[in-house]
């Protein structure tokens, strides 16, 4: 029998597609993929991962220190830091504005605080920071600049908003924008004074029974720049800026970049601008910890700070007001004896000419549009004037250099150059009054013929009068080279910013050489230059040509615990920049003449106003021939001619201790040797002062400086 299969059913047929199965698959794979990462997350690393959600940040804060203070040449304090009650405020990493705004709206209940020079951007920083207020404002808003999604460009379009809707504001609530204004403007983690002067007792109470109210409020000291002794010598000691003002905006780069903050407190003129990197000291420093949600969890102080270094100056303050007192003194004679209506003012400046050190430097502007006279000692290094002949003992030496006259054979003849076209070219006395002369002579009665002829010999002049003279094109080079060996023209270094040069004369006229400037240049009417440069320059000459380096700063010291001068740290070592290349015999020669000029007996003898001092003195007088606008502000105001005064001279001439130089300039009339009573009284005072000997064998009319 024949058995017949019975066949297989078919088995259905999936419905569920091909990639339907793929997908579920790839599914299945990354879900095992979250599951081993969540393993290595939670069971292999969940420590390491649990310390860093704990993890703190460490960021260093730096604190502001006294600056170092300034003495005298005698040990007296200039300058010191005198220590104020302050409020500070001290920014946290997530310190918010409505937290800033409402500790300034409660701290003005405790202090007064200025509210002057608030701009009208500071009202709307303050409106805006209220939270409820800054939604109330965005409500106005235009709806185009309601959905802006940029924050700082919404801000600014709150901003403009307040700005056109400023409310009336109460004294209160000034004052609260303005602590508001500071607090916004620090930056993390800094502190800062909202106030730091004037704090009372009272407030000082007030505040510290509620800081625990006042998120960032501490109380704290601050200090300001104090002037125990007068403030007479500021003008040379210059100014600090205060915490408002910060550190100026032309060097705000550089600042920032060797560490300071934007309200530290910076020199901003003279000896504090210029010894700021000793003055200023090391800041404090604490390393602080911040949580993971930005709150400080951790201070410690790990350098408590050093205050700066201490100047020690060369300038014996005492004197110094002498000094002072008579430039003020002899300029208000020659303002009220109607003099000096158009003048600068006057300068003087005391020097030891062996070394260099600066013993005086005094001054006193005047503005001739308003009359006002002020103290103004740097004059003596910022202006530049023409000196007249106080400079010929440098064109002799150069001369002398030049080869154009010997020690032994410098007589010239003194007739007047007349050239033409132009006035005849003299000196001040009559045309005739002397046929020739020497070296010594024309010094003594200061003869402008002597030094012109000088020049005309340096230039290989081919001179017939009233004809058209011919120099050597070179003049001017050789001369200005002889008289910079000195200093003059040229700046001197001295520790002070703001040191110029002065003014350099053109050497040429209509295309051709100014030959009559370059005679002008040779008696000292030509070329203009400073105090310092004059005083340098007769310091070389009295110390036997050696070129000093000025200096104000005698030595750097510490300060100690207790805030007394500590051990020196450095000290200023003169420096000799150049010798002038004079024989002793050609620089005596000088000399001599420049003793003659206080000593002589001549009736032209120009400054024996000062033959009373003993011991005796030498120097020379100079008068330039000068001119000045009526209002200096406007170049097209009426030009008048005006006499510049001035002296350069050392003492004891024989073994010179000091070197000194004055100018009076842009006087309307030389009736009076003003230039001469300034320097009689230096040197007199200085010999009272440093119990200078008199010379038993002194005579008022000693032929001769070693005599």
């Amino acid at each position: 029998m024949k058995y017949i299969r019975t066949p297989k059913p078919k088995r259905a047929k999936s419905h569920i597609p091909f990639r339907l199965n793929l997908l579920f698959f790839f599914v299945f794979l990354l879900l095992a993929a979250l599951v081993g990462q969540l393993a290595y997350l939670q069971i292999l690393n969940g420590g390491k991962f649990a310390a860093e959600v704990n993890r703190t940040d460490q960021t260093t804060v730096t604190g502001a220190v006294p600056r170092g203070l300034i003495y005298d040449s005698q040990g007296r304090v200039l300058v010191e830091n005198k220590a104020n009650n302050a409020i500070t405020f001290t920014k946290s990493v997530n310190t918010t504005s409505q937290s800033m705004y409402d500790t300034a709206n409660r701290l003005v209940r405790y202090i007064t605080v200025d509210h002057d020079n608030l701009q009208k951007r500071d009202y709307a920083d303050y409106v805006l920071a209220d939270s409820k207020a800054a939604k109330a404002v965005v409500k106005e808003l235009p709806k185009s600049q309601q959905s802006e999604t940029d924050a700082t460009k919404l801000y600014k379009y709150e901003v403009a908003y307040v700005q056109k809707h400023l409310p009336d504001f109460s004294t209160k609530q000034k004052e609260a924008i303005a602590l508001y204004k500071i607090m916004n403007g620090a930056t993390q983690l800094t502190t800062v004074y909202l106030k730091n002067s004037g704090v009372t007792t009272q407030e000082s109470a007030a505040v510290g029974e509620n800081l625990t109210a006042m998120s960032g409020v501490n109380l704290g000291t601050d200090w300001e720049r104090a002037y125990p002794n007068g403030d007479s010598m500021t003008a040379i000691i210059g100014t600090v800026s205060s915490t408002k003002s910060g550190l100026p905006s032309d060097g705000l780069q550089s600042y920032l970049a060797q560490g300071y903050a934007r309200n530290d407190r910076v020199g901003i003129s003279y000896l504090e601008k210029g010894y700021e990197s000793i003055l200023k000291g090391a800041k404090s420093r604490t390393q602080v910890e911040l949580g993971n949600n930005n709150n400080i969890v951790k201070q410690v102080q790990t350098f408590k700070g050093q205050q700066g270094s201490n100047l020690n100056l060369t300038i014996d303050s005492a004197y110094q007001n002498k000094v002072q007192s008579i430039v003020k003194s002899v300029f208000n004679q020659a303002l009220s004896n109607g003099a000096a209506a158009h003048s600068d003012g006057a300068f003087a400046v005391a020097m030891n000419p062996q070394t260099g050190a600066i013993l005086a430097l005094a001054g006193e502007s005047h503005n001739v549009k308003t009359g006002k006279v002020t103290e103004d000692a740097l004059g003596a290094i910022n202006r530049s004037f023409a000196m007249g002949s106080a400079v010929k003992p440098a064109m002799v030496l150069g001369a002398l250099q030049d080869g154009v006259i010997t020690v032994n054979n410098n007589t010239q003849s003194d007739d007047p150059i007349y050239l033409p076209s132009t006035p005849v070219k003299k000196s001040v006395y009559p045309v005739g009054t002397f046929s020739s002369m020497n070296a010594t002579t024309a010094l003594e009665v200061s003869s402008n013929i002597y030094m012109m002829r000088l020049a005309m010999k340096e230039g290989n002049a081919k001179y017939v009068p009233k004809t058209s003279m011919v120099m050597d094109n070179n003049i001017f080079t050789k001369m200005r080279r002889y008289f910079s060996e000195f200093g003059l023209g040229q700046t001197t270094g001295v520790d002070l910013p703001g040191e110029v040069k002065g003014q350099t004369g053109s050497t040429t006229l209509n295309g051709s050489l100014a030959v009559g400037s370059a005679l002008d240049l040779s008696y000292g009417n030509y070329d203009t230059y400073t105090l310092m440069q004059m005083a340098q320059y007769v310091s070389t000459v009295a110390n036997n040509g050696y070129r000093m380096k000025p200096y104000i700063v005698k030595s750097i010291s510490q300060t100690l615990p207790d805030g007394s001068n500590g051990a020196t740290i450095s000290t200023t070592s003169p420096q000799v920049q150049l010798k002038v290349p004079n024989t002793q015999a050609q620089i005596d020669l000088v000399k001599q003449g420049m003793w003659e000029v206080v000593h002589g007996t001549n009736g032209w003898t120009t400054a024996t106003m000062l033959n009373t001092l003993n011991p005796g003195v030498a120097g020379k007088t100079g008068t330039a021939q000068t001119f000045t606008r009526s209002d200096p502000t406007n170049t097209n105001s009426e030009l008048l001619e005006t006499t510049t005064l001035s002296f350069v001279g050392f003492a004891p001439a024989k073994n010179p201790q000091i070197a000194i130089a004055v100018v009076v300039p842009n006087l309307s009339n030389e009736d009076v040797n003003y230039n001469e009573l300034i320097a009689k009284q230096m040197f007199a005072d200085y010999y009272s002062m440093n119990d200078v000997k008199k010379d038993s064998s002194y005579s008022a009319h000693q032929t001769s400086i070693n005599g």
